[in-house]
């Protein structure tokens, strides 16, 4: 499967889909954004099942914004709508097979039940804090 664009108008759409979607954080200008690019799309065409896409950040600023990316290339996974992992850095083809084996075999049940116990505690330590 080839690599799909993402813009504005598709990314949110993209990363909800049930499923695993990687999205690629890149410029034109970026060396290691080029030298990932071949390992990237090689990757997509060994995993058909899983949705790459490439967010260019200088033409979609706001959603790199909104993504908090600090660096580029940043390689971000989605699983059911869920983020799941978020590294910058250009990944050699091994370790990014490692990313989408590990993605794969998630449980997402017990993702979901962490994310909520998390917010549950989080919710706990503010409700906690004595008012000024």
């Amino acid at each position: 499967m080839a690599t799909l664009d993402l813009t504005t108008a598709d990314f949110e759409q993209t990363v909800t889909a049930p499923g695993i979607t990687l999205v690629d954080f890149w410029a034109e200008w970026c060396g290691p954004c080029r030298m990932f690019a071949p390992v990237y799309e090689k990757a997509s065409e060994q995993h058909p099942d899983v949705t790459f896409g490439k967010l260019d950040t200088e033409a979609e600023q706001a959603i790199a914004a909104a993504a908090n990316i600090r660096s580029i290339p940043t390689l971000m996974a989605f699983r059911d709508g869920v983020l799941v992992f978020a590294q910058p850095g250009a990944l050699p083809a091994p370790a990014l097979e490692q990313v989408i084996t590990a993605v794969k075999e998630l449980d997402m049940d017990e993702v979901r039940a962490t994310i909520a116990a998390q917010a549950a505690q989080a919710q706990g330590d503010q409700s906690s804090e004595p008012s000024a």
